[in-house]
């Protein structure tokens, strides 16, 4: 499935629609860039339930040119409002269908994408913590009990953002 960029004049005033036709093939664009873009994320968010993050992180780029292209046949269709309510208030049932569909998608995306951060990030925590411990040296307290590493006997910790 191709798409055409999306141009600046696509997003700063979309053109309403002013023929049946027109209605149509914007109902149908619409209803495509919500199909690809509903299994892009879906996709995506099955990857990162299998923690295969790099692989997931190769769909980036299309979704984000599906969204572009989804939020431009939005306001066309906001655009358009008044002369679709009156010439065609049916057609887009289909619309709002894949829509509520996508919404739930993306709640379903988003939690797994805040799980895996959270994830992430207690696991980088847990190792900078169990350095600075193994750094810091070992003593004991005036209670003759092991005393935690100052913040300061900390040392920071690098990461690599290759995947």
């Amino acid at each position: 499935m191709s798409f055409a960029p999306l141009t600046s004049q696509a997003t700063s005033a979309p053109a309403p629609v002013t023929t049946a036709a027109d209605a149509e093939r914007l109902a149908a664009h619409f209803i495509e860039v919500m199909d690809a873009l509903i299994g892009v994320v879906r996709k995506e968010t099955d990857l990162m339930r299998e923690a295969r993050l790099s692989e997931a992180a190769k769909l980036e780029s299309i979704k984000g040119d599906l969204a572009r292209l989804y939020i431009a046949d939005t306001l066309r269709l906001r655009a358009s409002y008044k002369f679709l309510a009156e010439v065609a208030p049916d057609m887009f049932a289909g619309v709002r269908q894949r829509h509520d569909t996508l919404r739930a998608l993306l709640q379903i995306n988003l939690t797994v994408l805040a799980t895996a951060h959270a994830v992430s990030e207690g696991i980088v925590r847990g190792v900078s913590s169990e350095l600075a411990r193994k750094s810091a040296p070992q003593t004991y307290g005036s209670s003759g009990r092991h005393v935690a590493p100052s913040r300061t006997a900390t040392q920071p910790l690098a990461l690599s953002r290759m995947l």
